[in-house]
Order: structure tokens, then sequence, then C-alpha cells
């Protein structure tokens, strides 16, 4: 009999993590490479939210702290909703997490009933189905295509629902392909949802803050209110205020559910840090003044990856409305051979090449749910970017 659980066998290790970690074995070896998996800003966190950590740690503010979050920061968080949302909701109606990831496996521990469904758009945040398989349900994937901008319509939708389905879940801007959904893509999703009135909405919002080109955010209870009391709306400080170490997310939705997720929550990590919810208070109340200056240093290098990509033999790659990822395709080299002997049959098959070949990491389309594509995070140097993208031409143009 063996030790491990069942469940675990339905599961797989993050890809992404899984890809940055091999970037660093293969430079610790002393390999030339360029990573480009890792999801998180290369910015530091900003001086303001560092120093209210410090003086946390110098009042003392060291112990043990509510399950749902410190009043002051779930305070924070719905005054931020309200701010720049437009969404009116109690600090007893907002749970605060370790990250945004913790958050979401709270949710649906606390909901998911053995083969419930919950319809996943593709291309999809690698964790959101493995989350969903480890609590008994089953992920119902809805292929979104480049020709839709990545983005799930409401025929699709419409045809995914059955009586089965407890969530939809909807990221945006999306990780992996940095597509957001405007006002009135959300109103037309919305409209399928309310003659649905079993089927819950998870929102994440991870990006929100990340978005160019004008365009507007918006969040699918602010477009329908009423929606709002089937809504569980997501976010965290982990990518707007360059915090991913600091392990802050938060949600915020119905009380029943809320308090279900603290049950869950009080069972395993009980809070996250008391440190790290004193910086939270910082960032979600301070200045963002500073993200002016960090978007505009990610449209200029999204802007020069994407060039230099529709430049590469066999690649093309649409251009984003947030986040910091393109999604870009490989579907014009499949099939041909790399300089040692390989045929590449897939994303998977391109990208393991491409690392062998000229030490570029970066994450198979495979790993989010639609082929065959590959997925860049352009949040480094635009140095590192200029050279990636030269070595990707050159492995392009090497293939036969």
């Amino acid at each position: 009999m063996s030790i491990i659980a069942k469940r675990l066998s339905a599961i797989k290790p993050s890809p992404t993590i899984a890809v940055t970690q091999k970037a660093a074995e293969l430079k610790a070896a002393g390999v030339d490479v360029i990573g480009l998996g890792a999801g998180e800003p290369d910015f530091d966190t900003p001086d303001h939210i560092k120093a209210a950590a410090k003086a946390a740690i110098d009042k003392g503010e060291t112990k043990y702290t509510a399950v749902a979050g410190t009043p002051a920061l779930r305070k924070a968080i719905s005054d931020k909703f309200k701010r720049e949302n437009g969404l009116e909701y109690s600090p007893d109606q907002i749970t605060v997490g370790c990250g945004g990831k913790q958050v979401l496996y709270n949710a649906f521990v606390a909901t998911i009933d053995d083969a419930d469904e919950v319809i996943i758009p593709a291309p999809y945040w690698v964790s959101y189905p493995d989350i969903v398989l480890m609590c008994g349900g089953k992920p119902v994937f809805v292929e979104c295509t480049e020709d839709n901008g990545f983005k799930l319509s409401a025929a699709q939708l419409e045809a995914a629902i059955t009586p089965k389905t407890k969530w939809l879940v909807l990221n945006s801007p999306s990780n992996p392909t940095g597509a957001a959904y405007s006002a009135a893509d959300l109103k037309a999703l919305a409209d399928v949802l309310l003659k649905h009135p079993h089927v819950w909405i998870m929102v994440d919002d991870m990006y929100e803050h990340l978005v160019y080109d004008g365009f507007k955010f918006a969040t699918i209870a602010q477009v329908e209110p009423k929606l709002y009391d089937r809504t569980l709306t997501t976010n965290g400080v982990s990518k707007a205020f360059s915090m991913t170490g600091w392990r802050v997310g938060y949600a915020a939705g119905p009380l029943p559910v809320i308090k279900a997720m603290n049950m869950v929550q009080s069972q395993s990590s009980t809070h996250t840090s008391s440190i790290s919810q004193a910086a939270a208070v910082a960032a979600l109340n301070g200045p963002l003044d500073f993200l002016v200056a960090w978007r505009q240093a990610f449209v200029e290098r999204r802007d020069l990856v994407v060039k230099m990509l529709n430049e590469c033999e066999g690649l093309t790659c649409r251009t984003p409305e947030g986040a910091f990822y393109v999604y870009p395709s490989c579907a014009g080299l499949i099939g041909k051979t790399a300089p040692n002997g390989k045929k590449i049959e897939s994303d998977s098959d391109f990208v393991t090449a491409l690392l062998e070949t000229e030490g570029v990491a970066v994450v198979q389309g495979e790993a989010f749910g639609l082929s065959p594509y590959f997925r860049i995070s352009y949040a480094t140097s635009a140095k590192a970017l200029e050279e990636a993208c030269t070595r990707i031409k050159r492995f392009c143009a090497s293939l036969k």
C-alpha cells in the first residue's frame, strides 16, 4: 500500500516553477541561461512598503493575527475595492491568505464537492485545474483561440454550463496571454450568467494595475451588480507592488463563503505573516505613482519582444493588453528539425530544444492548455530580453 494519497496522481508540479528551477540549476552549473519563465516583476518593492514592515517589527507586531487578516488590512482592502472598483465590501466579507494561490485553494476546498464542474477558459494559469482536481472537482476547459483575443465568448460560456457547474474562473488580465476583458466583454458573459443562477464566478484580478495603451480595467461584479452575491473577487499585492515573496493575497465576497474559507485557513496556515500584512496595509493605502514608470517600462519591453518575435521565422505574436507576458505561436515550426537532429513535434519539444541549444528558458503552451504556443515573461531587463529574442531568432532560423 502506497503512503502517497491517490488524489495526487491527478495533478502535477507547477510547470512555471519547474522551468524557473531548471534555469537556475543550469546557471549554477555555469551555463549561460536567460530565464523568461518567472512570473514576477523585476522591480524592488517600493521603499514606503518596506519601511512599514520594518516599523511593524520595531513595534512588536510579530504575534498571531486574526485568521481572516488584521483589521487594519481588511479595512485597507475594503477601502481599495470602494475607491478603485466601486464595490462595497465590509471587512468581515474579506479574507487574507498566503498569496493569491492559497486564497483560491481555500475557496475551492470550502465549496467544491465531488464531481462539481469548474469552467476554466484555456489558456489558463497552471494552478487552476490542479487545485480543482485536488478538491475532487472536474475542470471543464473551454479553448479560447487567438482569433478571439484568447478570451471566452458568451456563446462558449453558454455551451459549457451544465447543471453540475459550480464555478466559472475569470482571470483578467490573463496569465499566460496578457489578454484582458473589457467592460463590454464582461457584460456579455454576465448576461449569460444571469440565466444560470447556480453558477458562481471566481474572479482573479491579480494583474489589475498592469494594463496598457489606455485599456480600462473592469471586474464583473462592478459591471453587473446583480452578480455581486455570487462572485468571489480575488486579488493581491504580488504583481502591482512587486511583493511576490511577501505572500499576501485576498478575496472579497458573500459572507458564508468567506466564513467557510476562514474555517479552512484556520486548520492550515492560520494566517499570513503579520509583518507582510503590515506591509500590505501600506501598499494599499499608499501612493501608486511608481506604477507610471513601471507600466512604461513594461510597455517598452512588451513592444520590443513582440516586434522581435514577429521577425522570427515560423513565429507570430499578438500584442497583449496587460500583465507582463506574451504568448507567441510556434505553429510554423512544428515538423521541423533542430540542429541536434531532434524533430520539433510540439511546443514542449520547441522549448526544450531552445533551452538546450540557445540557453533561453520559456514555458510550453501545453502547460497552459493551448498549443502550439509558449509563454515569455518580459518582467526582466530590456537588455536581457533583446539578447533572448536574438537567440530565439537564431534558433528558429537554424531549424530545417
